[in-house]
């Protein structure tokens, strides 16, 4: 099936965005993308024009709101102050990128299994635990695995999560899959409230700052006003924006915001570092 997509919308950017960790560019040139059970094949075929591997209503149902499709970024772009300089040049590098719609459950399991982890050690944690305790998705090209339920994961113990990696982060692995199980945590209830609430349910579970519950609540939840902060983010806010916030200006799209400060981070390294 063919699509058209008008707005900002770079497959590569998206993938390096470290907002997920389990898409991938194949060999034949188009993009992979799994999320739940569902597994998407992409490719750019002509300007705008893009060849998909699903049905019209899984793209209209899963695939489109996963890429935020009903969001105009072009606009968001247009919106930012000439005298943001910084800013205006990170979303000039970014602009194609998307916030994904992503499953909360996934979500904060990779981005717990994320701290102080380069994106490469990420992915293959994360490609480790989907192997052994997901199940397994045959494609007409290859064979996958779904990212584990917490009830996949439900005997799986401290050594089990060291032996793929997780090191220090296999308590706080253990931890969410407790509270997820035991309903102390609910990822579906906590999606009707408030930013600072869902926030602060989020870090209930072990290892879970501030930072992890803003990436799990952007990119899980939609909640655009939430921009997490690392340490490449802290470094630019205190050398182009003299230590004070730049993101609160932004409000709904702050979150957008962050992620082209932090995608220009990755990709200028040298400037940033």
């Amino acid at each position: 099936m063919e699509i058209h997509i008008p707005d900002l919308f770079d497959l590569q950017k998206i993938t390096d965005s470290g907002q997920c960790f389990r898409a991938a560019l194949l060999p034949n040139g188009a993009y992979r993308f799994i999320t739940g059970n569902q597994v998407l094949y992409i490719q750019e075929t002509a300007p705008e024009t893009y060849r998909v591997s699903c049905d019209p209503d899984t793209w209209m149902h899963v695939w489109r709101p996963y890429f935020d499709l009903d969001r105009n970024y072009q606009d968001i772009g247009k919106a930012i102050p000439a005298k943001d300089t910084f800013l205006a040049q990170a979303a000039q590098a970014g602009a194609g990128i998307r916030i994904l719609r992503q499953d909360p459950w996934e979500t904060l399991v990779t981005f717990i299994v994320s701290q102080r982890k380069s994106i490469p050690a990420i992915r293959s944690v994360v490609e480790t635990l989907s192997r052994r305790y997901g199940t397994e998705i045959q494609t007409p090209a290859e064979t996958l695995y779904t990212f584990p339920t917490a009830l996949q994961l439900k005997d799986v113990c401290l050594e089990d999560y060291m032996a793929c990696k997780a090191g220090y982060r296999a308590s706080y692995l253990c931890d969410a899959v407790n509270q997820v199980l035991s309903g102390t945590l609910d990822l579906t209830g906590i999606a009707s409230l408030p930013d600072s609430e869902l926030i602060a349910a989020l870090e209930r579970v072990r290892g879970v700052g501030i930072k992890v519950a803003n990436c799990v609540a952007l990119f899980a939840y939609g909640r655009t006003a939430c921009a997490p902060v690392d340490t490449w983010i802290q470094k630019i806010i205190r050398r182009a924006y003299d230590g004070q916030d730049p993101f609160a200006r932004y409000g709904s799209a702050a979150g957008i915001m962050q992620q082209y400060f932090f995608y220009y981070a990755q990709t200028h390294k040298l400037e940033t570092a």
